[in-house]
């Protein structure tokens, strides 16, 4: 018979399923952010990152969870940086959590890149 884990235990694994969830919704807004500021379609990023269009789609929309592998691909087809991509969901996820986010990306990477903050 199975135990329930300790309450510090299971508080640890509730917290990190709610944050994945997060995550992956937080991911797929600012993925499709980028996307709809070029004026691109899901057809057209989902053909040049390899990806079915309606996987890219439940990625966008939070549903389902990128692999790095698939996340820097999506990244290369909308010709922006990883790291600016992943800098965009930290800073979303630091705003959920009430965390101060230092201004340190300049404003026209920002624009140019089509990412807006909330």
């Amino acid at each position: 018979m199975r135990q329930a884990p300790a309450a510090g235990y299971g508080a640890a694994v509730d917290t990190h399923r709610q944050d994945s969830v997060l995550l992956r919704r937080e991911i797929g807004e600012v993925l499709r952010s980028v996307r709809q500021h070029q004026g691109r379609t899901l057809r057209e990023v989902s053909s040049q990152a390899r990806v079915s269009l309606g996987y890219l789609s439940e990625v966008e929309r939070g549903q389902k969870e990128a692999s790095s592998e698939l996340l820097a691909s999506i990244c290369q087809a909308l010709d922006a940086p990883l790291s600016m991509v992943l800098r965009e969901v930290s800073d979303r996820v630091a705003l959920s959590e009430g965390v101060a986010i230092p201004d340190t990306v300049p404003e026209e990477l920002i624009r140019q890149q089509g990412i807006a903050l909330r």
